[in-house]
């Protein structure tokens, strides 16, 4: 943090982008998307593969028999 200016010289906080350029490639390849945990794109492309699909499947609904029923 720069005491006077009140933000980092590295990432740019407290802005609420990071603190990139593009005349330092080095640096973008250092603290791009993948470099972290990725803690929920990573289950992006999978989800995307199956359309985003919510719930529980079909099969499992419909095949039910409860104790009511019988």
């Amino acid at each position: 943090m720069h005491v006077q200016k009140k933000d980092c010289a590295s990432c740019g906080y407290p802005a609420a982008k990071t603190r990139k350029y593009n005349w330092s490639e080095k640096a973008k390849r250092r603290k791009t998307t993948g470099t972290g945990r990725m803690r929920y794109l990573k289950d992006v492309s999978r989800r995307f593969q199956n359309g985003f699909q919510t719930g529980v499947p079909k099969n499992a609904r419909m095949g039910k028999k409860t104790e009511a029923d019988a």
